[in-house]
């Protein structure tokens, strides 16, 4: 057997050589005992047969095998997808939800299917207010079965084998099944989300006993291993979703957001949810038409609403067209990607929420006209004063600048992305989360997951005072999403694809992704790599040290831009098709500890 991150891989998963080479992860076959340093991360990889690319190497080669026995991008994206429930856990699993868009080669159509989370039949806009009408504490709104929404992450992946996968449900659970069963090794990023969520997690004692063995966080280098998830998951392959959506896991599920189990001696209070059995058996996965621009002679097709990346992005590339972006200097080009992400959020953060609940006006948020109208807004010279109040898709424009009392609203860094090209042409960009790191910090007893906090994506009051809000919580409602899986066309073939965690920064990153791709020149992952900032709509920027760094900030400081220095924004994933039929893969080099890239053939 071969020994990875502690993971042995073997019964359903016979890696190739040319997979493991791919990852630069050979092992000798006489390797009996866990290895004490996790594998090497690689932040890109070129190649034939289809590539992926993760924030995990043992998820990335659980793909990359998938791919190297035929399977679809759809397959392989799946088994990913399950594997980083094991190894990414803080991040998404089965007790979340997410936004899987996939390019059909054989057709050039471009689909989405919405896995969004959403809010039990009990949910009213009070969701989140207290006895006296004032909202919760944010804190204390996210550890609560109050926060948790019903999970789409198990019927998006069987909605997606059903459309476009060539294996079943168990066949691509079973690898992830063997890891979760034989343990993987503990990294730094690991080791030091599960620390910062201790507190919390030591609250609930299914929490504590899977993430914090003895009391404390894993030590790095050593192997954890999670029984529990290893037989959720051989129960899903065997039974299939119903399991959770109408079977004892749901009811597990409702009963721990109803009742949530905490440890007597804690001091926190933890509210109780009101999911219920009927919440869980309502919920569909909706096949969605994907947003689309044409940006520069580029398709570029992203997830409509209830998620925000479509249209806002979207948006920001419709006023960043106006504007030679390859012939601006370095600050120029800054300066108006910084400006046409601050006006975009302001329309964002008006217009979008659920359209089952709320008129959202997509297709005019995507459009040039309104684009037009909003660009020029925006000059070379000086900076707009945020909050920039938002426009009317829908109404005549002019181009008068003004402001507006509307806050910024929050959401959790956390989620994952990862994108999947196969042998065929086929496009996996899938975005997952629980949402903040660790989610609601409640694990399902004896099911070994972690359920989300994904209703605290909604509003708590109005965003702005006296005007609609279309975000705020209702019945069956999903919360407005900032997850952006994006996937590039030329006259019908793939160019790139590519998404990222990090809340409302998932937006601007890869918005900062595509413009550095497409417009200066950069490679895929340089592109990944460049230092980030991050504007939505507010006074200050959010920016990474290595942008701080750049001369270019002190021009943009003098223009009147402000900056909050950040540790890091974001952790993108991608692919692309090169000319020659090569795939590349790209991932992070440093964020979150790296990423993993890998393709099925390695070439030069």
């Amino acid at each position: 057997m071969i020994f990875a991150r502690g993971a042995i891989v073997g019964r359903g998963l016979r890696v190739g050589i040319s997979v493991v080479a791919a990852l630069g992860l050979i092992a000798p076959m006489a390797q009996a005992r866990p290895v004490e340093q996790p594998p090497p991360k690689r932040a890109v990889a070129t190649g034939y047969g289809g590539a992926v690319s993760s924030v995990d190497p043992d998820a990335t080669r659980i793909g990359l095998d998938v791919l190297s026995r035929g399977g679809t991008a759809t397959d392989a994206a799946v088994a990913t997808a399950a594997a980083l429930g094991v190894t990414e856990p803080y991040s998404a699993g089965i007790g979340g939800g997410g936004f899987f868009v996939r390019y059909d080669a054989a057709t050039g159509k471009v689909d989405t299917i919405d896995g969004r989370e959403t809010a039990p039949a009990a949910a009213d806009e009070g969701l989140f207010l207290d006895e006296d009408g004032n909202p919760l504490p944010f804190g204390e709104a996210v550890t609560s079965g109050l926060g948790v929404g019903v999970p789409g992450t198990p019927a998006t992946w069987q909605r997606a084998l059903d459309r476009w996968g060539t294996k079943s449900l168990g066949d691509v659970l079973e690898p992830a099944e063997e890891l979760a069963r034989e343990g993987f090794v503990v990294d730094r990023t690991f080791h030091d989300q599960t620390a910062e969520n201790a507190e919390r997690f030591a609250d609930f004692p299914a929490t504590q006993e899977l993430f914090l063995p003895g009391g404390e966080p894993p030590e790095i280098g050593s192997v954890l291993r999670n029984p529990d998830l290893a037989d959720t998951y051989r129960r899903l392959a065997r039974e299939g979703t119903d399991e959770i959506y109408r079977g004892p896991i749901g009811r597990d599920i409702a009963r721990t957001v109803t009742d949530p189990p905490v440890d007597p001696a804690a001091e926190r209070e933890v509210r109780p949810g009101a999911m219920t059995a009927e919440d869980l058996a309502d919920y569909r996965a909706l096949d969605a038409e994907p947003t689309h621009v044409d940006y520069r002679g580029y398709d570029v097709y992203g997830q409509a609403p209830a998620s925000s990346g479509g249209t806002t992005v979207g948006e920001a590339l419709n006023i960043l067209e106006r504007t030679d972006l390859a012939a601006a200097d370095e600050a120029g080009y800054l300066h108006r990607y910084l400006e046409a992400a601050k006006v975009a959020f302001a329309d964002r953060n008006r217009w979008v929420g659920d359209p089952e609940f709320s008129d959202v006006p997509t297709e005019e948020l995507t459009g040039d006209e309104f684009a037009a109208a909003r660009e020029c807004l925006i000059s070379d010279d000086a900076v707009l004063p945020a909050p920039v109040a938002a426009g009317d898709p829908r109404g005549p424009q002019d181009c008068t600048a003004r402001t507006s009392d509307a806050r910024e609203p929050y959401e959790g860094p956390n989620t994952t992305h990862l994108t999947v090209a196969d042998a065929r042409g086929n496009v996996v960009s899938y975005t997952l989360t629980i949402e903040q790191t660790g989610g609601s910090a409640i694990t399902v007893p004896g099911r070994g997951f972690l359920l989300n906090n994904e209703l605290t994506d909604f509003s708590f009051t109005p965003n702005a005072p006296g005007q609609p809000d279309p975000n705020l919580p209702g019945p069956g409602k999903r919360p407005r999403s900032s997850m952006s899986p994006t996937i590039v066309l030329r006259d019908g073939e793939p160019v790139l694809a590519a998404g990222s965690p990090g809340g409302s920064t998932i937006i601007t990153t890869v918005l900062q992704v595509l413009t550095g791709r497409l417009d200066r020149g950069m490679s895929l992952e340089q592109a990944i790599a460049e230092p980030r900032a991050s504007q939505r709509n507010s006074d200050e920027t959010d920016a990474e040290p290595g942008f701080l760094a750049r001369p270019e900030a002190d021009s943009l400081r003098r223009l009147g831009h402000r900056f909050a220095g950040t540790a890091e924004i974001g952790a993108a994933t991608g692919v692309e098709r090169l000319p020659d039929g090569r795939w590349v893969a790209a991932a992070e080099s440093e964020r979150r500890g790296g990423g993993a890239a890998g393709v099925v053939v390695p070439a030069p």
